[in-house]
C-alpha cells in the first residue's frame, strides 16, 4: 500500500508528545481521497474500508474514537504533532517510517501495485514515463527501476497525467486502480503487477504503547473471529488472513 518517504525524521524527534497516554477522545487520521479505503461520501463523511475498520476496532477497544482528515503529504508530521491520535490511511508498514512512528499489527495483507494506461498505448514500463503519487511506495519503485518518475499530490491528479498524456501509466494499489478501469471504458490495467511493501497497519506515535496495544488486541480479535476477513472480501481489497 502506499508509503511516505521520510523527510521528517528530524521534526519527529523534536516534536511533542503531549498527547501520548490516556485518550478521552481519540482521533483518527485519515486521508478521505483513496478509495476503497478511505474517501469523503456524499453527505461529506469518511467512509470505505477503513471507516468501517475503525469504527469496529474502537468497538472493541472501547474507545471514543472521532474522525480528522489530512491531506497526505503531512500526515505523518501531523501524527507526530498532536493534531490527531492514529493514522489510518491505507498506510504500508515500512522501516523507514518505523523509524519515526510506530505501528500496530497489519490489518491487510501487502495489495499488489498495477498500472493503468489508456487502452491501446504502447506503454514501455520501463523506460517510459510512469505517474505516481508523491511520497508512496509505488514512487520509490518507479524512481529505481530505470523509469522517469512523475509524481502528483493527490491520485486523482495521476489519473488524469494519463489521459492528458503527460505520463504513459499510473501506478498504484491494484485496489485503487481496479474500479477506476472497470469504469472508464479509455482506461485499461496492464498485465504486469509489483509486489511491494508489508500490509497495511494503523500509525500511532512512539510514546502510545498503551493505545497501540489496545488496537492490536481488537485487530487480533477481528482476524480470529473472521470479521477482518468479511470486511476485507465486502471492499474488495487484497487476500485475507
Amino acid at each position: 500500500m502506499k508509503s511516505i518517504l521520510l523527510g521528517t525524521a528530524a521534526l519527529a524527534i523534536s516534536a511533542s508528545v503531549a498527547f501520548a497516554g490516556s485518550h478521552s477522545v481519540v482521533r483518527m487520521g485519515t486521508e478521505g481521497a483513496y478509495p476503497p479505503y478511505n474517501f469523503i461520501n456524499d453527505a461529506g463523511e469518511v467512509d470505505g474500508f477503513e471507516r468501517e475498520l475503525g469504527d469496529e476496532l474502537c468497538a472493541r477497544a472501547e474507545l471514543t474514537c472521532e474522525w480528522v482528515t489530512n491531506e497526505w503529504d503531512s500526515i505523518i508530521p501531523n501524527l507526530v504533532s498532536g493534531n490527531y491520535d492514529t493514522i489510518i490511511a491505507g498506510m504500508s508498514i515500512t522501516d523507514e517510517r518505523d523509524e519515526v512512528i510506530d505501528f500496530t499489527q497489519n490489518y491487510t495483507q501487502p495489495d499488489p501495485s498495477s498500472y493503468l494506461a489508456l487502452d491501446g498505448a504502447d506503454v514501455d514500463l520501463e523506460g517510459g514515463v510512469i505517474a505516481a503519487q508523491a511520497n508512496t511506495i509505488q514512487a520509490a519503485f518507479i524512481a529505481s527501476s530505470g523509469a522517469t518518475l512523475v509524481e502528483f499530490a493527490t491520485p486523482d491528479e495521476t489519473i488524469a497525467a494519463v489521459r492528458s498524456g503527460e505520463a504513459d501509466a499510473v501506478l498504484a494499489d491494484d485496489a485503487y486502480l481496479r474500479p477506476i478501469a472497470e469504469e472508464n471504458a479509455d482506461l485499461v490495467m496492464l498485465e504486469k503487477q509489483e509486489l511491494i511493501g508489508g500490509g497495511v497497519g494503523m500509525g500511532v506515535r512512539e510514546s502510545d504503547t498503551e493505545l497501540k496495544e489496545k488496537f492490536n488486541a481488537a485487530i487480533q480479535s477481528m482476524k480470529d473471529d473472521g470479521t477482518l476477513n468479511a470486511l476485507l472480501a465486502k471492499w474488495e481489497i487484497g487476500p485475507g488472513f
